[in-house]
């Protein structure tokens, strides 16, 4: 962790631990070795991650969902490190912001009493407003990433790992969302919309729309290019455009023989939007998904095929999926259409989102 907030190995009550890629995700995942001898990818996910604070009825808990997927590259250990320990270092960050912008005067030895305070308890006593939250959970996402990144370049340089992970995570409270990524996994938002029929009066269609929340950080996006070559390095196309020559992205966790040519761990924050009843399907997929799919695609899978609200797999017709089942049938259709790497994807309705508390 940061200076200003060290980490014991220490683990929230309310977070999800996983040997197996999948385990005890809470959301809807499905992950993939496909044609690759290894499996790199790697998932995280809490649905309802419980942050305690004073609000102005007393202490209150809001219900953060957080779900993450990580895609490794030269090794599986930093998307392993990144995946085990994200939910930790994601919740100690916020409890610790929520402190310190409430207790923003408070002298040093004070300050580090509480800190412990905050690691023993997991509790706060700040008064803490709407907006002041968001940022706080803003503030935490951006820390977490820059503390997973700090703490993995430790593990390689002990262990001399060469590896790198990519990270793309979603956080949902009350009905908003905001997304954090680095390197090139995808978050998309399926949306459905209803438009008016020609065909008469009280009839409607609906047309289906996605919206890619991520923008991948590839050597041939301008921006980074240009902070690469700032940085000292260059981009040349082998197969792909890549940094030296040697990496796809320009952002990612480890990579540590890249960094002084520019390579952070910086996430790009795509700001707080507020979920509405046209939101169906929140997906984040590591990019084996989308070389044998594209957004539109994996938005069609979902629309085309999940149960319509009220209704399930065993009361539903043949062709109603569940999420879970939605999950498998994307890794699938991506490794039936010729992917050849590594296929992930968490799936999260949204049908109920938008009023969440």
């Amino acid at each position: 962790m940061s200076q200003e907030c060290p980490l014991r190995e220490w683990t929230p009550s309310n977070g999800v631990s996983q040997n197996h890629p999948t385990a005890n995700c809470g959301f809807a995942a499905a992950i993939l070795q496909g044609r690759r001898n290894y499996q790199e990818d790697r998932i995280a996910c809490n649905p309802a991650m419980k942050i305690p604070f004073l609000g102005n009825d007393g202490q209150e808990n809001v219900n953060v969902g957080v779900a993450a997927v990580f895609d490794g590259h030269g090794g599986a250990e930093a998307s392993e490190f990144a995946s085990k320990k994200f939910l930790s270092y994601f919740y100690l960050n916020v409890l610790f912001n929520i402190y310190k912008q409430a207790s923003p005067h408070k002298g040093n030895d004070e300050a580090n009493q509480n800190k412990s305070s905050v690691e023993r308890s997991g509790t706060t006593s700040s008064l803490i407003d709407d907006t002041s939250l968001y940022d706080i959970l803003n503030e935490a996402l951006i820390r977490t990433f820059r503390d997973i990144d700090s703490e993995f370049t430790r593990e390689a340089l002990r262990n001399n790992y060469a590896s790198g992970s990519t990270g793309t995570v979603a956080l949902i409270v009350n009905g908003r969302l905001l997304v954090g990524f680095v390197g090139d996994s995808k978050a998309l938002l399926c949306s459905n919309r209803s438009l008016a029929s020609q065909g008469g009066e009280g009839t409607s269609m609906r047309t289906s729309y996605v919206q890619e929340l991520t923008k991948d950080h590839h050597p041939d996006r301008e921006d980074e290019k240009a902070r690469i070559e700032t940085a000292g390095g260059f981009v040349h196309t082998w197969g792909v455009p890549r940094v030296n020559g040697i990496l796809a992205m320009t952002r990612a966790i480890g990579n540590l023989s890249l960094r002084r040519f520019g390579v952070i761990a910086e996430p790009e924050v795509i700001g707080w939007q507020t979920l509405t009843t046209d939101n169906s399907f929140l997906v984040i997929g590591s990019d084996g998904i989308f070389e044998g799919l594209t957004p539109a695609n994996v938005c069609a899978i979902l629309h085309n095929n999940a149960c319509k609200p009220g209704t399930t797999e065993s009361s539903g017709s043949s062709s109603c999926l569940a999420p879970s089942a939605l999950a498998n049938r994307i890794v699938n259709n991506a490794y039936e259409n010729g992917s050849h790497d590594n296929i992930s994807v968490i799936v999260i309705p949204l049908e109920s989102a938008y009023h969440s508390q």
